[in-house]
């Protein structure tokens, strides 16, 4: 069994010394990121900075043309794709994106638990965009954005994991190690690309299921809300007996046996995010 202490000191060793580099935002996600924060940038100046990558712009023109989007006029610009779907669901795009292509395994166990990672975080999204949109102040796409980054943390494990031959034959032991480093790992890179508190927070505390917030519900707990009701509709066998005590649901006024997506409509929602990620 690996000391995920030891492991954790190796990793942020190797970071530091660039011999793992973390995953680093590319020009035009700094750039999206940097006019999305500036409430004065339009939908023109917003495509510009995208229209420079090919791949971000099929993408967006795609999923403007989504059925969860889709209007009675088809998109067929980007600035039109930008006004329709507004600037904080382009910067989730972006990081979609980025998140698919940072990671490269040349091990099939590895390549074959990003892929499930990046499903479930899928998934943990969509969930949380609906959750969002029923608490009048969260974002419903910054909510889905969080669902998307909250397992980042997982990527440098992974990249990590390739030197250790003993993670390569044990997926129950890779499981483990990317459950105790993913938060810490998560929050730096997270820190790393300058993304707001209220985001940063995500990665570090979702596991964390006696978290509290001050004040309101925040992302955290959507994402860690969004998560149950995920394992709640899988095969993953996990223990709800704790559900009822999780701060998360009372902060979102949610009863934990609820099960959102058996509410009408939700699961219709939920397929075309996930349809939107994975095609």
């Amino acid at each position: 069994m690996i000391d995920e202490n030891q492991f954790l000191e190796k990793l942020n060793d190797a970071i530091d010394s660039n011999r793992l580099t973390l995953p680093t935002l590319p020009e035009v996600a700094l750039k999206v990121r940097d006019a999305v924060e500036k409430e004065q940038s339009s939908a023109n100046q917003i495509a510009g900075i995208i229209a420079s990558d090919a791949a971000l712009s099929a993408r967006l023109l795609q999923v403007a043309n989504s059925p969860l989007y889709r209007g009675r006029v088809p998109i067929d610009n980007l600035q039109m794709a930008v006004a329709r779907l507004g600037v904080r669901l382009v910067r989730s795009l972006v990081v979609s994106l980025i998140m698919q292509q940072i990671f490269q395994a040349t091990h099939d166990l590895l390549d074959a638990k990003f892929r499930q990672i990046w499903e479930e975080s899928v998934q943990i999204a969509a969930i949380s965009r609906v959750l969002a949109g029923n608490t009048d102040h969260l974002d419903k796409e910054q909510a889905m954005l969080a669902g998307l980054i909250h397992n980042i943390g997982a990527l440098p494990v992974l990249a990590m994991a390739e030197n250790h031959e003993e993670l390569l034959e044990d997926s129950k032991e890779l499981e483990r190690i990317i459950d105790a480093l993913s938060p810490p790992v998560g929050k730096r890179i997270l820190e790393m690309w300058g993304f707001p508190p209220s985001l940063i927070q995500v990665p570090a505390n979702f596991l964390n299921l006696e978290y509290t917030s001050t004040g309101d519900a925040d992302y955290v707990d959507v994402v860690l809300v969004a998560r149950i009701e995920a394992l709640m509709n899988s095969d993953s066998g996990f223990d709800a007996s704790e559900w009822p005590n999780i701060p998360a649901f009372t902060k979102l006024g949610l009863e934990p046996e609820v099960n959102i997506i058996e509410i009408e409509g939700v699961a219709d929602d939920i397929q075309n995010i996930e349809v939107m990620f994975l095609s």
